[in-house]
């Protein structure tokens, strides 16, 4: 496929396939924000023994970075979710790709995912990495955040929608074209779009690609309802 052809069908997509591949496809300074959760390079496995594609080398790591950065917006931003364990390589591939680190967010649990002799793991972490140099859009947000519980019933690491939610709104405009190149379940493609965003997620795994395309049909179809609703005109009226 070529860049004419996907970026007619962008946004508010979903495509199935490998983000390194998808991105070369898309025209370069195309979205606006890049939210997203990459595996973690931690050979991650749930409780029910769901595990990650690729999350057992980092083969794809600096590619991966390196079309992110190709596909933002000059001066505007990405928020990348990492793993402790690996920050050094995650850092590396984002430096290497062109990004500037300008913030750590921390978004804190109410639950104990893991255990260790030494502690109880009840946060995750991202960085927010800069293409050039952004305005503030939205105002600063808090460098720590509440993490909601999801059940993870779509995805073995399912990110709370209404948890996005504020960050979205703090480094995007309405309109604006939100990335997210590792969609899982779309709760980044949710928070967008429930935000007046438009979105762009790409799923290597197809059963989550599914998942997520079934997902984002059903948001669509409430926002509709909601908007249906709300041109009824009141009674007397």
């Amino acid at each position: 496929m070529n860049t004419n052809t996907i970026q007619q069908q962008l946004p508010n997509t979903i495509l199935n396939g490998d983000c390194i591949e998808k991105m070369r496809e898309m025209s370069a300074n195309s979205v606006d924000f890049i939210l997203t959760d990459p595996p973690y390079l931690v050979n991650f496995r749930d409780r029910t023994g769901r595990t990650l594609q690729n999350d057992t080398n980092a083969n794809w790591l600096k590619p991966a970075m390196k079309e992110a950065y190709r596909v933002l917006k000059q001066n505007r931003l990405m928020l990348c979710f990492y793993g402790w364990p690996r920050a050094e390589e995650f850092l590396g591939a984002w430096r290497e790709a062109g990004f500037r680190p300008v913030g750590h967010l921390v978004f804190r649990k109410s639950y104990t995912t893991k255990s260790t002799e030494f502690l109880k793991y009840q946060h995750e972490q991202a960085y927010l990495l800069a293409k050039g140099r952004p305005a503030m859009i939205g105002g600063p947000v808090a460098d720590v955040q509440r993490l909601l519980y999801t059940g993870n019933k779509l995805h073995p690491t399912q990110k709370a929608v209404m948890s996005l939610v504020p960050i979205i709104r703090a480094y995007s405009l309405p309109g604006d074209v939100v990335l997210d190149a590792f969609c899982g379940s779309g709760s980044t493609c949710a928070a967008a779009l429930l935000t007046g965003r438009k979105y762009i997620g790409i799923e290597l795994d197809s059963e989550y690609f599914n998942q997520a395309s079934a997902r984002l049909s059903r948001v669509k179809e409430r926002i509709a309802a909601k908007r249906s609703l709300s041109l009824i005109p009141a009674c007397g009226s």
